[in-house]
């Protein structure tokens, strides 16, 4: 099994996909109106309009109604991307700030609520878990 994607439904794609595309520093590629995603080299993150919904049945998901999961992110220097995002309309939850296990990681909440985490290894052990020792 290879995990290779999430998906976000929202009801304002345009607002979500600028959002992601202003905070990962990544083009979105349009699929169609309704779909678009962010590719990266581990996975990608897909963003569908709820008029997607129908293609799979009513009622399955809802928009904006998360509260649980956290979208993270590893980028090369999180206290750069701090500093290009606060200048902003992006929510910043906390600033940069040293995790016990060794990221450091800058948490946000996107538009429709989901939290983001920018994040970069900066321990020896935390470096050596990505690949970047």
């Amino acid at each position: 099994m290879n995990f290779v994607s999430v998906r976000i439904i929202t009801e304002d794609i345009q607002r979500l996909v600028s959002f992601y595309e202003r905070v990962l520093s990544l083009p979105p590629t349009w699929f169609t109106e309704d779909f678009a995603e962010f590719g990266t080299p581990a996975a990608t993150l897909a963003i569908g309009s709820t008029r997607t919904l129908a293609l799979f049945g009513q009622d399955i998901a809802e928009a904006a109604t998360n509260r649980s999961a956290i979208l993270e992110f590893l980028v090369e220097d999180v206290d750069a991307r701090h500093a290009q995002l606060a200048t902003g309309d992006v929510q910043v939850v906390q600033a940069p700030t040293t995790m016990p296990w060794g990221n450091r990681s800058l948490l946000l909440r996107d538009p429709d609520g989901q939290l983001v985490n920018l994040f970069t290894p900066v321990t020896e052990t935390a470096r050596k878990k990505f690949g970047l020792t």
